[in-house]
């Protein structure tokens, strides 16, 4: 599914799975796009939970079905994408997160900062590169490219990037490719 090339989207492009022999992660890359134009910087590994991707049933620990899917602002006690803390321990909480909607039968699908092999249930961690199972997802890192995303989307949209966390960003979309 590629890109539109209209509004701010993030894509993702599914490419391998990684097996540390008691886990699996899917990897795969991310750039984000203004109008159909990656954005300098705003690029990388993305990790995610294992295929196939599913929205049928609820929390059933895979990956998101491939697809177009419109942002919101994430208003949860773990994840929020405008109060989230400025302590940058991982175990802070609210951690920085955005939120994809419609999808299906799964809720609080997000993009949200990594940590050792996979901090995802379903959602998608943004990280500088994976190469092997053995690589770990640095929270720090990944927290600063989630962070990147959301003040990117601030930017690009001005005025009309909401002004509370669990509201549609307008203009928005994280599309989602491949199924490896």
């Amino acid at each position: 599914m590629p890109i539109t090339e209209d509004d701010w989207e993030i894509h993702v492009i599914r490419a391998s799975v990684q097996n540390n022999g008691t886990r699996e992660r899917t990897v795969g890359t991310y750039q984000v796009y203004h109008d159909g134009v990656a954005v300098e910087g705003l690029s990388g590994t993305v990790a995610e939970s294992p295929g196939p991707g599913s929205n049928a049933v609820a929390e059933n620990k895979k990956r998101v079905e491939a697809g177009r899917y419109p942002l919101w602002t994430q208003f949860g006690t773990k994840y929020r994408t405008i109060g989230y803390t400025s302590n940058q321990n991982h175990t802070a909480i609210p951690r920085p997160g955005i939120e994809l909607k419609d999808t299906g039968n799964r809720s609080e699908i997000l993009i949200h900062p990594g940590i050792g092999f996979l901090a995802s249930v379903g959602c998608l961690n943004l990280c500088t590169q994976l190469p092997n199972s053995a690589e770990p997802i640095s929270f720090p890192g990944s927290r600063r490219r989630v962070i990147a995303v959301i003040d990117d989307l601030r930017a690009y949209l001005g005025d009309a990037f909401p002004s509370n966390d669990g509201q549609p960003i307008p203009r928005a979309w994280a599309v989602i490719d491949g199924e490896p």
